[in-house]
């Protein structure tokens, strides 16, 4: 079938006004059923559900259903109280997702500030997963380098924070960061900025991150750009039987650099997670 002909009227995007944590947010959200196990994405910092629409197109992701969101404080989705962001706040706000749209069972995939986020909500509900896919979601404090900003760069105004963090990360030697960077005043508000850093820099530091990767009972995959094929703790998860997906020609923005080896590799994983059941 022509995957240009495929109908679109399955998927639903639509604004959910939530509670987390007696807190009022309300998410954009795209939804569609399908007759496999959903898949809930979860994107980064400085990115939206869009990163992943390219999913909805595919002819071999046809049955599975789609759950993307922005999170709180990002993109088209917006937090009453911006202080109180942080990562145990985005693992409360997908969980309840998950139960308003009635998914017991899932695949999860998340790229940075997302896969952190999809790591602490597969720790406290691991029978709930089926497979994992980690695009360079912090596991250790080496994978700080945008997050730990907050602290290197101090600066008492958001604004003045965002303004440079834009400016360094544009000027950055890695593959998709200019594309990054130009869109990060579209998908991002500045008041998110320094709850969110400040809690990702946290857990990397004291959160036994890797430890919590490695004891995940279902599939699991680490995907990462060849510009990050020196992370130290990458023969740990190989050893450990975590499928290691390098993509080529790519930093941390794979979805910008090299998108049709990140969603081949997306695919290799998913029906391994189909698989173990």
């Amino acid at each position: 079938m022509d995957e240009s002909a495929r109908p679109q009227e399955q998927q639903k995007t639509e604004k959910w006004d939530l509670q987390v944590d007696g807190t009022a947010i309300s998410l954009a959200i795209t939804h569609r059923k399908g007759s496999l196990a959903p898949v809930l994405f979860l994107h980064g910092f400085g990115s939206t559900k869009e990163d992943y629409f390219d999913f909805l197109l595919k002819e071999h992701f046809a049955n599975h259903a789609f759950i993307a969101y922005d999170a709180p404080g990002c993109g088209q989705s917006t937090c009453a109280d911006p202080t109180r962001l942080s990562i145990p706040f985005l693992v409360k706000t997908a969980k309840a997702v998950l139960d308003k749209i009635g998914a017991e069972r899932f695949h999860l995939v998340g790229h940075s500030m997302g896969a952190l986020t999809a790591l602490e909500l597969a720790h406290k509900h691991p029978k709930r997963v089926r497979s994992f896919v980690n695009i360079k979601g912090n596991l250790a404090p080496e994978d700080c380098f945008l997050s730990r900003q907050i602290f290197d760069y101090p600066a008492s105004d958001d604004e003045v924070f965002f303004r440079d963090f834009i400016e360094r990360t544009a000027q950055a030697p890695f593959y998709g960061s200019a594309m990054y960077a130009l869109s990060l005043r579209l998908k991002s508000q500045p008041t998110s900025v320094r709850p969110i850093f400040t809690s990702m820099v946290e857990l990397s530091d004291n959160g036994n991150l890797l430890r919590k990767f490695l004891a995940l009972p279902f599939p699991r995959t680490f995907m990462y750009g060849e510009q990050y094929n020196k992370l130290s703790y990458l023969p740990i998860l190989k050893a450990a039987g975590v499928w290691m997906s390098e993509i080529s020609e790519s930093g941390h923005f794979l979805m910008h650099s090299n998108p049709p080896a990140m969603w081949q590799g997306i695919e290799i994983a998913l029906a391994l997670g189909e698989r173990f059941g």
